[in-house]
C-alpha cells in the first residue's frame, strides 16, 4: 500500500493581522504526527502563518517549491529521506532560504552536514516555543554573519 500523508496542508489565502501586515509564513515538516501537530498549534498561537506541511525529505521539497514560505522548520532525522537530502535540495532552489534544523541528533558528524550545507539555525528538541520565537527575530535581525550558522540548545 502507498504511503499517504494526510497530515500535509497547504492553505492558498494570506491571512493578515490586525495592523494589515502579513503573517510569517511558514512550513513543518516532521515524520511524528504528534510533534508535528503540536509544532504547528504553537506556531500559529505565535502568529506564524503555516501553509503547509510534510512528513518526510521529499514532502519539504515540494512544499517549499510550491509555497516559498518566508522560514521552513525541518526536522532532520525522518524515514524515506531525510532533513539533509530536502536542505541540500532547498539551497540548491533558494540558497538565501531561511531553513531552521530541529533535532535530536547531537552526534558532531550531523553538525558538520548542516553547517556544510549552510543551515540558517539548528534548535534540539525538546525546544520552548518562546525560544524558537526568539531564534525566528535574531536570525531576522541579524544581517552581519549569514553564512555563519547557528546551534541552538
Amino acid at each position: 500500500m502507498p504511503y499517504e500523508n494526510t497530515l500535509n496542508r497547504e492553505y492558498d489565502a494570506i491571512r493578515q493581522v490586525k495592523s494589515n501586515r502579513q503573517l510569517k509564513t511558514a512550513i513543518v515538516i516532521d515524520d511524528n504526527p504528534d510533534v508535528l501537530s503540536l509544532f504547528v498549534e504553537l506556531l500559529e498561537l505565535k502568529h506564524f502563518q503555516v501553509v503547509g506541511t510534510g512528513r518526510n525529505g521529499k514532502d519539504a521539497v515540494a512544499q517549499y517549491e510550491k509555497l516559498r514560505p518566508d522560514i521552513t522548520f525541518l526536522d532532520v532525522v525522518m524515514p524515506n529521506t531525510d532533513g539533509l537530502y530536502a536542505l541540500d535540495l532547498i539551497r540548491e532552489m533558494d540558497p538565501n532560504a531561511i531553513v531552521i534544523m530541529i533535532t535530536t541528533d547531537l552526534s558532531q558528524d550531523t553538525a558538520k552536514r548542516l553547517e556544510d550545507l549552510k543551515a540558517t539555525a539548528v534548535v534540539y528538541k525538546p525546544f520552548d516555543i518562546n525560544d524558537l520565537v526568539k531564534i525566528v527575530n535574531e536570525i531576522e535581525s541579524n544581517t552581519s554573519s549569514p553564512d555563519k550558522i547557528k546551534f541552538f540548545n
